[in-house]
């Protein structure tokens, strides 16, 4: 193309108006695109300013924010937004976004109020917490724990609890962000009440304790039960802070029937480690206990009340919809209605009721595949290693080179699995209501 054939702006926009996206970004990417090909073309080259306007806007569309269909079989996937929502939270959170609310607005004394006390008020009451704190998510409630309780005096962590998770989250950087002095004691695999008595002895003022969600030490190992480490915290009169993350309430899970999933083992539930005598305890709001992003802090009441005055907490503090959400999520444990949350409706769904579900998608979409034993996990490191049997469905054709780019452009996208060249299923993630519109953009990408 010649540069007295190149379009112009107005031109090429015309031409890629109807897709979705404001005409303010579409102009510029048309002018992005004229310049690039008007460079290519005088130094000699060829290029299609539609072809390249194009291809950034399809690029620029896939990362707007909109619903996928989860079929990786990873309950809470970090890349996914983690928990969704009960449907009653996401309303709580749509009225009170789209109106005015009493957010800090005492209705009975016709005064400022504080912002969270209702939530408060429950997450003590479902853990027996003396107090609690909520701030936007459990990195933030680390970090204002480390900067409250261990900026005067080192803080003594076991360097196998040194974690790093998901998007390149480090304690170490955490700790240092907050001003805090880590003071690293024993070893990878092995770490003694002996290494936590002389780290006092060296003038640690607090004890970070971290459950290794996303990982797990195997083999020649050592480390100290939570009752001692207590003790001795106490004994030495310095904060035990308890990073859990997870979000189990209770480790016996009682608003399921029956007694907790064989999966569930070993996870610290909330109200145990508290009632120990650990004197914080932090986790989040959307890995199990199936919320909002959130981070929260329940223990001591004077801890926790130096927590809220450090300013720090301003700068963390939970929106308005968000409260409202977690609001909705912790009266429903309240009430016996824990599982009808949807983690925990998709985690205790029946092997055989997705077996049914699996077998009538596949009815329904004509493709050719098979419907195999597998699990599924619970994920964002919620209970490393623990896997809930599930069925699979595996498509024999096409491969997955070429369905897997598919089913990400399908209506609604659909996220899968990939395994040995074959694009795998698990529908233990997706709603009932859902199945029809899986069976329906299935059946077109492979056809396609």
């Amino acid at each position: 193309m010649a540069l007295r054939d190149l379009p112009s702006v107005d031109t090429l926009v015309r031409s890629l108006e109807g897709e979705g996206l404001p005409r303010l970004l579409v102009v510029d990417l048309a002018r992005d695109a004229i310049d690039q090909a008007r460079k290519i073309t005088a130094a000699g080259g060829t290029a299609d300013p539609h072809q390249t306007a194009d291809a950034a806007l399809q690029a620029l569309r896939s990362l707007r924010h909109r619903p996928v269909l989860n079929a990786t079989g990873v309950l809470l996937h970090t890349n996914l937004g983690r928990a969704p929502l009960v449907p009653a939270a996401a309303d709580a959170a749509r009225a009170v976004a789209t109106s005015y609310g009493n957010l800090e607005f005492d209705l009975d004394k016709a005064s400022r109020g504080g912002r969270s006390e209702y939530v408060h008020r429950l997450v003590c009451a479902l853990v027996g917490a003396q107090a609690a704190l909520v701030v936007n998510n459990n990195a933030g409630a680390l970090l204002l724990a480390l900067a409250t309780l261990g900026r005067h005096h080192p803080v003594a962590i076991s360097r196998g609890e040194l974690i790093e998770i998901g998007g390149s989250y480090r304690l170490p950087e955490l700790m240092a962000a907050s001003g805090a002095r880590m003071l690293e004691i024993g070893t990878t695999n092995r770490t003694r009440l002996a290494d936590y008595e002389q780290a006092l002895d060296d003038g640690a003022g607090m004890i970070l304790k971290v459950h290794p969600s996303n990982y797990r030490v195997v083999g020649f190992t050592d480390s100290v039960p939570l009752d001692k480490l207590v003790a001795l915290a106490h004994q030495r009169n310095v904060p035990l802070v308890y990073d859990v993350g997870s979000g189990l309430l209770d480790e016996s899970a009682p608003w399921l029937d029956g007694p907790p999933p064989r999966w569930l083992r070993g996870e610290p539930g909330i109200r145990q480690v508290l009632d120990v005598g650990a004197d914080l305890v932090t986790f989040s709001g959307d890995k199990l206990l199936g919320g909002p992003q959130a981070g929260i802090i329940t223990g001591t009441a004077h801890l926790v009340s130096e927590l809220a005055h450090h300013p720090m907490a301003r700068a963390l503090r939970i929106p308005g919809p968000t409260i409202a959400a977690l609001t909705v999520t912790l009266e429903m444990y309240a009430d016996g209605k824990g599982s009808e949350i949807p983690f925990w409706a998709m985690a205790s769904a029946s092997y055989d009721s997705l077996e049914r579900r699996s077998e009538a998608v596949l009815d329904a979409s004509h493709v050719e595949a098979e419907v195999v034993p597998g699990a599924s996990v619970p994920g964002a490191g919620s209970v490393p290693g623990a896997e809930v049997p599930s069925p699979l469905i595996k498509i024999s054709e096409p491969g997955a080179a070429v369905l897997w780019p598919r089913l990400l452009r399908a209506t609604p996208p659909i996220i899968s699995r990939r395994d040995a060249g074959r694009v795998v299923l698990d529908l233990r993630a997706i709603s009932p209501e859902d199945d029809e519109r899986l069976a329906a953009a299935l059946e077109s990408a492979c056809r396609s």
